[in-house]
């Protein structure tokens, strides 16, 4: 057959896909959804993935008037990164069996990487729970406080993972390695900069994590939190359009309108006076502010924001369920305050169910005159590698590739946590 792989350069690909799974950290620690290849294509690459449900329950055994009905959330999730990396060698280089090997390992980690930068793009980017924190990074009080945000929100307590820059992880490493009395685990943040398990999270080091620009939106942006200022929302599974088309709806976002969106920046993190966080099962306020992200900003009054403000002001069933914040004190000037006061790294936090990896499958046919092997990884994302040689110039083109797609189907689950903030 043409162009045929020979046996050094399969056990080359051997090696290639070992190692490639082997830096794939941050993409075991996000759930995975094999999906049907065929049914992906037809649909642009798109599937609805359900939220879970939140039940109503009610005293006594007359349940005649309490039977109503139930709202499923869905959020759309895109087979949409398509990674490759390529390169060439003439007859001459491919004579030094070592070069080749490097080129391979070379684009094992950079699309390793590509596969870790989209997880922690979608991570940061919809996160919604937001901690600021005016100190740098110590240690246990910080994650105490990632420990206790998500459990008002009802997040089980397993698989909970926190990944940190550099330097705040040093920074925990540094503070664990001060203290003399839990023995091998201070030895171990001494000479290896080790920080582990704290308060129920498995924490992780990043060499790059992206930066969150302090917010300059200024103090004097309000917004409505009365009930006839609309800015409410009311989740719902599907809208009807004028032409009578029905579609899904992403509940994960919603438009309200401010004072002003004067110098407002994608990613800010804010709260609104008197709107609180409850227990998504209790209903109850935690006492805590309900932290909110800029997703968009489609004008000069009004934002896109995360998570959606659903406070059962509108008295229907799908909000009385699925209700995420009770107002104390309603106004027409509710004020805004961000929380992103300097500019600082966004250390990300996540339950292993709120952010989703979709593998993907490249189909390229057997007989096209390009060699081709195929591998997957523990968790299910593909790569192909390929190689054809042009007979004017006697050049060998490789390439790797992987096909994926990243969704952070539940936004109220995931968020950052910034230091050294005023």
């Amino acid at each position: 057959m043409a162009n045929a792989f020979n046996k050094q350069e399969t056990v080359a690909f051997e090696q290639i896909l070992e190692g490639f799974e082997d830096q794939l950290v941050l993409s075991n620690l996000a759930s995975k959804y094999e999906t049907d290849q065929a049914m992906m294509e037809r649909s642009n690459d798109i599937i609805w993935r359900p939220q879970p449900y939140i039940a109503t329950s009610y005293d006594g055994p007359d349940q005649t008037n309490n039977f109503k009905d139930s709202t499923q959330l869905c959020v759309p999730a895109t087979i949409g990164f398509h990674k490759s990396s390529p390169w060439f060698m003439t007859e001459r280089e491919l004579r030094d069996a070592l070069q080749e090997k490097r080129l391979g390992k070379a684009a094992k980690e950079k699309l390793a990487s590509d596969i870790n930068v989209a997880l922690m793009n979608v991570a940061t980017r919809y996160g919604t729970l937001v901690i600021k924190r005016t100190v740098a990074a110590s240690g246990f009080d910080d994650v105490a406080q990632i420990d206790a945000i998500m459990n008002e929100q009802g997040i089980p307590s397993s698989e909970r993972y926190l990944a940190l820059s550099t330097r705040d992880y040093n920074g925990m490493a540094s503070n664990l390695a001060s203290r003399s009395f839990m023995g091998n685990k201070v030895e171990k943040a001494y000479t290896n900069g080790y920080v582990g398990n704290i308060s129920g999270f498995e924490t992780y080091k990043l060499d790059y994590a992206n930066p969150l620009t302090a917010a300059a939106g200024g103090g004097a942006l309000t917004m409505s939190t009365l009930d006839g200022g609309g800015n409410f929302y009311t989740p719902a599974a599907t809208t009807v359009a004028t032409t009578g088309e029905s579609s899904n709806v992403d509940n994960r976002f919603q438009t309200v309108t401010l004072s002003s969106t004067t110098n407002v920046a994608l990613g800010d993190a804010f709260t609104v006076a008197g709107l609180y966080n409850v227990h998504p099962i209790t209903k109850s306020s935690t006492g805590q502010l309900k932290t909110f992200r800029v997703i968009s900003i489609p004008s000069a009054t009004t934002l896109v924001i995360s998570p959606p403000i659903v406070t059962a002001q509108g008295a229907t069933n799908a909000e009385v369920i699925y209700q995420n914040c009770a107002i104390l004190t309603k106004a027409s000037n509710s004020a805004i305050v961000f929380l992103n006061t300097v500019t600082a790294s966004q250390n990300v936090f996540w339950h292993k169910d709120a952010i989703e990896i979709l593998p993907g499958r490249l189909a390229l046919p057997s007989d096209g005159g390009v060699a081709v092997m195929r591998g997957t990884t523990s968790n299910g994302i593909e790569l192909v590698m390929s190689k054809s040689v042009d007979i004017n110039t006697f050049k060998t083109k490789f390439r790797v590739d992987v096909l994926f797609g990243v969704v952070n189907k539940q936004p109220e689950m995931s968020g950052i946590i910034l230091f050294s903030q005023t």
